[in-house]
């Protein structure tokens, strides 16, 4: 059995309208963005939301979701923070994250109080937040809008009403948490992702009937949250997701370990990191850099940021101009892909294979 796929504009009162009509069973299954290429006009019935992703490569991802693993997901929360409430939505309703805000709101029966459009404003977080009037109040956010909001102290006061606020789409810095923590907020770190209904584990925690195993220094998860694939695409969901003894995995790609149950994620497999809660890709930007005149050597590697998680660095032999090179990616592969800083040393240092010691580039880029 089937359903329709309808595409809806990033505006959350029409979003939540859909994804209502989605869970229900009564309306199309949703996805959020631009008309894309390719896009089949029929799914399969269990099929309520699409969440299309980069991923770890520049190609596409669609995530297909059901109305089951989306409520799972809703009702682990709700669990964890002690009761179903309102939310306050500050992130874009095409990713993950923000769709749960709606989708927990749905589930909640309460009605979502929305920032607005246009950049994150800390004052305009504050107004909204002023707006929410039941008992429990939560919102979810990245890093780097925690940091501006315990930047604008005219926003503190909003930020200490809130029940609990979820920060996820990265890893949170310490000094961030510490921040957070003295200034009398009830911060929970989230970690999760499309395929996995959005976060699903809490402060290193698994919620709901989320499970959690390392298998070869990688992070997976099984539980009631997991999407069904990527729509249109059985040979990615086949190498993402893996059956073992009648129980379903997803496959993260993060490395990380398990101690005591709590989970640690020390970084990914690949090359990918997430900056800003986005997704970017170090080869892709290595390519474009390579390419410049004089760059053929140049590697591209991540540092640690305070507001950013982690930004993209440039080391080479020649010099090279940041605002130039800033200006190119950011054209080329986002904003995000924009480096922090270039880092000129006099020879790149070198495995005994001929290959970039990758380990001491990304040092001196620290």
């Amino acid at each position: 059995m089937t359903r329709p796929l309808e595409v809806l504009p990033p505006d959350p009162a029409r979003v939540l309208a859909g994804l209502r009509a989605a869970l229900g069973g009564d309306g199309p299954a949703v996805l959020v963005g631009d008309a894309a290429v390719d896009l089949p006009a029929l799914v399969p019935r269990k099929v309520a939301l699409v969440v299309e992703t980069s991923g770890s490569t520049a190609q596409p991802k669609r995530v297909a979701l059901s109305a089951d693993a989306l409520l799972a997901s809703a009702a682990a929360s709700a669990t964890s923070l002690g009761g179903a409430g309102q939310w306050l939505l500050a992130l874009p309703v095409h990713y993950i994250a923000g769709l749960n805000v709606l989708v927990r709101s749905i589930a909640a029966d309460t009605e979502p109080v929305v920032m607005g459009n246009g950049s994150f404003d800390p004052l305009a977080f504050a107004a909204a937040a002023d707006r929410m009037d039941a008992a429990l109040r939560f919102t979810s956010i990245v890093p780097a809008q925690l940091g501006r909001l315990l930047d604008a102290d005219e926003a503190l006061p909003a930020l200490r009403r809130f029940d609990r606020i979820l920060v996820g789409g990265q890893s949170t810095p310490a000094p961030l948490l510490e921040r957070a923590t003295a200034a009398g907020l009830r911060v929970t770190r989230t970690y999760g992702s499309s395929e996995t209904g959005g976060g699903c584990v809490y402060d290193g925690e698994p919620i709901g009937s989320t499970r959690l195993r390392i298998q070869n220094g990688e992070v997976q998860v099984a539980g009631a949250v997991l999407a069904e694939g990527y729509l249109g695409d059985e040979e990615r969901t086949a190498a993402a997701f893996e059956n073992d003894a009648g129980e379903r995995w997803y496959r993260t790609g993060d490395a990380g370990e398990l101690d005591r149950g709590i989970l640690r994620v020390t970084g990914r497999l690949d090359d990918v990191i997430i900056s800003g809660g986005v997704k970017v890709s170090l080869a892709d930007i290595e390519r474009v850099v390579r390419a410049l005149p004089g760059q053929a050597d140049a590697v591209v590697t991540s540092a640690d940021n305070p507001r950013w998680g982690e930004v993209p660095v440039v080391v080479t032999v020649a010099p090279l101009e940041l605002g130039d090179v800033r200006a190119l990616l950011a054209e080329t592969l986002g904003p995000a892909a924009a480096p922090d800083r270039v880092v000129v040393v006099d020879e790149i240092p070198m495995l005994s294979s001929g290959k970039p010691d990758r380990r001491l580039i990304k040092a001196l880029a620290q």
